[in-house]
């Protein structure tokens, strides 16, 4: 498959770093990085203009970045929110929480992201606590608990580690044990037969010889 050649406008994870030319796959480029002004086509001109406006970019990117880390120290390493969900009896979710909802519960906490910002690898699918980050700038990310409960009742008690788990959770195990226990009563007659049939066999050599 082609790839594309294009220059960072900033730092992007796995990428590389402000100013660097790396390949990309095209619809990443297109779909992504050239839409969201994260980076640019690296054609002749566009390289003799990033060169021109480079100082100007990475002032702006420190002023961001400073920002950013005023947030994230601001937010510490103890930031958590509750998001109530109904679940039934095993704990799993009627439904699931995305980042978007994590976003918005961040955003009423007190702090504005929007959806991209949440690197959630998959939505939440479960009671209890989740830990994830949030990318408050490409070289400044804060990790948060994310803490789904039915109640905040609940929810107060999974952050102190004392909610109890789901009732239903022990059935698979009394499940698990009752297969190891039928071939132990299948066997049996197997190995009962061999017996049984050896004195029959006998008899039957008896018979024979005696009617000779």
């Amino acid at each position: 498959m082609s790839q594309m050649d294009v220059i960072l406008l900033q730092r992007i994870e796995s990428l590389g770093q402000m100013g660097d030319v790396v390949k990309v796959k095209p619809g990443f480029a297109r779909n992504y990085l050239l839409p969201q002004k994260k980076a640019m086509r690296a054609t002749k001109e566009n390289m003799a203009f990033f060169e021109k406006q480079r100082a100007q970019l990475e002032a702006q990117n420190l002023k961001l970045r400073a920002d950013a880390q005023a947030v994230a120290d601001k937010m510490g390493d103890k930031f958590a929110v509750v998001i109530i969900r109904q679940a039934g009896e095993t704990g799993m979710l009627y439904g699931s929480v995305s980042s978007r909802d994590v976003a918005a519960a961040i955003t009423e906490a007190g702090v504005t992201v929007t959806r991209a910002q949440v690197l959630l690898d998959q939505p939440i699918k479960a009671l209890g606590l989740v830990k994830t980050r949030v990318a408050l700038h490409p070289e400044v990310a804060v990790a948060i608990t994310v803490n789904v409960a039915q109640t905040p009742e609940e929810a107060k008690l999974q952050a102190e580690g004392k909610a109890p788990k789901p009732t239903a959770e022990a059935a698979p195990a009394a499940e698990a044990t009752a297969p190891a226990e039928e071939p132990a009563v299948e066997a049996a007659p197997a190995a009962e037969e061999p017996a049984a049939e050896k004195p029959a066999k006998k008899a039957r050599k008896t018979k024979a010889k005696e009617e000779a």
